[in-house]
């Protein structure tokens, strides 16, 4: 009996320091890191995050509360940084270019993802979404990985809710009700309340957008974009936010504006320049790095912002800062199947860094945040404290200590949930989104730019258009004068780009 027992124990430490040597070979990793410590335990790791935005104040408590129930498991200490939106492509890429030690970082391809991948910076990750990924993969849809490679391979796991981004006008609805004034149902609706605002309220500005270069798609006249139709105007995949290379009518054909000005486009900064010199956007538009606390005053009229619904953040601070406010979401998207135009590409993402000694336990991680509770957690906060759940698919936010920010890390549209406190047209939208078969698939899904021929050149048109481009959408300055000095500058490094991305996908749709 005792030599079956001895047999027996020795079998058992055999099959765990089996499992535990075939989880520590993955990717370039050094090979101790994911080992086994005393009592076959996983050696403690403490994983360096880099997220965009501000640590929400209670952030602590929900780490600490993460890390106790990874502490048996993953044995995992999370240090989580955070970047101000306005410093964050600057920060993040001298992070990267410096070999600072990070295990997972926030991309974009609006921010420097392509720039990044071909400068060799970030781990591909097939290998380790199979190892150590089921469940990561299991909340994305074959269809997002697909559509979310960058040059032909996943180098970062997309993050997402739905297949189409939301793009909202968040708006006083009391003064709205104030003036009389029915709900918003067109652009010129939400146009005249301004002026509106403008007549009767001095300290309410009317209008809000963003106006730094990390933000050209939240400008004022850009945004529009999102919401207009005939032709449907969608930003190209090399310059990101920019609108100055586009595709449109979904024909495979990269349009540059500097070649012919789009006057769909034109029309769009015209106006921006009548409404800044009309005094209803923010004068110090350029200046603002902190929008969402201008918001949060109360002290706006409409904003722009990137989801759809109004945020339960900007909802609780406007009510506090000025007794009887309330804000709504109106949105011009369509909810017309077939209407919307998309090639599946998620906006962020998050990487694991070539540098990073702790890959494996990074991507393990991401696979236990993809659990529902665990999701849950991270998303939202401390159940009781933070959220009260509604249901299995939306929450209702309490008080202000932990914010909605899933987006920067771990968002998926399987276990992701909706703020219960959305108008019925918001919840309405997001579902009709989440359902594939209700959008027009672009014929580049599944395209991905490699930005390494041109490098050089988008790298010193990005400088450039930093200069002038939220200047222009945003009306600050006279449209020819800034539309001129932009096309002097920069007009030979965009052709360049744009002739480069044509044959790329040129090649693409040849292969199709």
């Amino acid at each position: 009996m005792k030599t079956k027992k001895i047999m027996a124990m020795m079998l058992a430490f055999f099959l765990v320091m089996t499992g535990i040597i075939g989880c520590s070979k993955s990717g370039d990793s050094s090979p101790g890191n994911v080992s086994a410590g005393s009592g076959g335990k996983l050696d403690p790791v403490t994983l360096k995050i880099v997220l965009p935005g501000d640590r929400p104040a209670d952030m602590d408590v929900v780490i600490k509360e993460a890390e106790r129930r990874m502490a048996d498991t993953l044995n995992v200490k999370l240090d989580i940084v955070f970047v101000p939106w306005s410093d964050l492509a600057q920060k993040t890429q001298m992070m990267l270019a410096s070999g600072e030690s990070v295990d997972l970082i926030f991309d974009a391809p609006w921010l420097h993802m392509e720039q990044m991948i071909s400068s060799g910076y970030y781990e591909p990750l097939e290998d380790l979404l199979d190892k150590y990924g089921q469940d990561a993969l299991k909340v994305r849809s074959q269809q997002m990985f697909d559509a979310n490679k960058f040059q032909g391979k996943i180098y970062a796991l997309p993050l997402g809710n739905t297949h189409l981004a939301g793009r909202t006008y968040l708006v006083r609805k009391d003064l709205r009700e104030k003036y009389g004034l029915p709900p918003i149902k067109t652009y010129d609706d939400l146009i005249q309340f301004a002026y509106k605002v403008k007549e009767n309220e001095k300290d309410v500005i009317p209008l809000l957008a963003y106006g730094q270069p990390g933000q050209k798609d939240v400008s004022w006249g850009a945004f529009r974009a999102f919401m207009e139709y005939d032709p449907q105007i969608l930003r190209s995949d090399a310059l990101g936010q920019s609108l100055v290379l586009y595709y449109k009518n979904n024909d495979g054909k990269v349009y540059n504006l500097f070649d012919e000005m789009e006057p769909r486009v034109w029309s769009w900064i015209e106006e921006a320049r009548k409404l800044y010199t009309d005094g209803l956007i923010h004068p110090d538009i350029l200046a603002l790095k902190d929008v969402n606390s201008v918001i949060e005053s109360g002290k706006i009229a409409v904003a722009v912002y990137n989801e759809f619904g109004v945020p339960t953040q900007f909802e609780t601070a406007v009510a506090r800062n000025v007794p009887g406010a309330e804000l709504e979401a109106v949105t011009f998207i369509k909810s017309e199947k077939g209407k919307n135009i998309t090639n599946f590409k998620q906006a962020n993402f998050q990487a694991i860094p070539k540098v990073s000694k702790n890959k494996e336990r990074a991507m393990m991680f991401l696979n236990w945040a993809a659990q529902k509770e665990n999701y849950d957690l991270l998303a939202y906060g401390i159940e009781g404290t933070h959220y009260k759940a509604k249901g299995d698919d939306q929450y209702e936010q309490i008080g202000s200590g932990y914010s909605y920010f899933p987006y920067a890390w771990i968002w998926n549209p399987t276990t992701d949930r909706l703020n219960a406190g959305f108008d019925a047209d918001s919840i309405a939208h997001y579902q009709f989104n989440k359902n594939a078969d209700n959008l027009t698939s672009s014929i580049l899904t599944g395209f991905s730019f490699d930005p390494g021929p041109v490098m050089n050149e988008i790298s010193l048109y990005n400088a450039v258009e930093d200069k002038y481009y939220n200047a222009l959408f945003d009306g600050v300055f006279d449209p020819a004068e800034q539309w001129n000095k932009l096309k002097a500058e920069g007009e030979g490094y965009v052709k360049k780009i744009q002739v480069e991305l044509q044959k790329q996908i040129d090649a693409f749709l040849a292969q199709k």
